[in-house]
C-alpha cells in the first residue's frame, strides 16, 4: 500500500479516522477525571503512555507531512486535508494537554522517546530546509558517504547540545 492509497482509503473511511482521533482525547479526559490526583501511580502512567503513543505517532507524522507539503512542495493551504493533516495534530495537542493536567511527563514511561523523535525530526527538517534554501545539493569533490557522515554528525551533535540545553 502506498501513501496515496492510504490517503484514499482514509478519505473513503473518514468516519473511522475521525472517530479514532476524537476517541483518544475523550479517553484522556475520562482518565483525567477517573485518575485525578493519582496519575503518577503505576497503572495510570502506563495507560497514559499508550494514549500518548497512539496519538503522537500519527500527530507527528501529520505535522511533518504538512511542513513538507507547505515548505518543500509549496502546496496550497486551501488544498489541506483537514481529516489527515489537521485533526491528528489537534487531537495530539488536546490529548497531551489533558494528560499534562493530571501527571508530569517526566513520570510517564517512555515519554522521552517521543520527545527524542520530535527533536530529531525537527533538527532534520531544519537541516533539510537550510540545504534547500542555500541550494547546496552536492559538493562535487566530496564523496557521498562523507556528506552522509557529516549529516549524521550534525544530527548527533545538535541532539547532544539539545539534551545539555534542556
Amino acid at each position: 500500500m502506498t501513501l496515496q492509497q492510504f490517503f484514499e482509503w482514509a478519505g473513503n473511511n473518514s468516519g473511522l479516522v475521525a472517530g479514532y482521533f476524537m476517541l483518544i482525547p475523550i479517553l484522556a479526559a475520562i482518565m483525567w477525571w477517573v485518575a485525578q490526583g493519582h496519575g503518577h501511580e503505576n497503572p495510570w502512567r502506563y495507560i497514559y503512555s499508550v494514549l500518548i503513543y497512539l496519538v503522537c505517532i500519527p500527530g507527528i507524522f501529520a505535522f511533518t507531512l504538512s511542513l513538507y507539503i507547505f515548505v518543500f512542495q509549496r502546496g496550497d493551504i486551501f488544498q489541506t486535508d483537514l481529516l489527515l493533516q489537521f485533526l491528528p495534530i489537534l487531537s495530539m495537542v488536546v490529548t497531551l494537554w489533558l494528560i499534562r493536567r493530571n501527571v508530569s511527563f517526566d513520570q510517564i514511561p517512555w515519554f522521552d522517546n517521543i520527545s527524542r523523535l520530535i527533536t530529531i525530526l525537527f533538527i532534520t527538517f531544519i537541516l533539510m530546509f537550510l540545504a534547500d534554501r542555500v541550494h547546496i545539493y552536492s559538493i562535487t569533490f566530496v564523496p557521498l558517504w562523507q556528506i552522509v557522515l557529516i549529516f549524521i554528525a550534525l544530527v548527533v551533535g545538535i541532539r547532544y547540545a539539545w539534551t545539555k540545553l534542556f
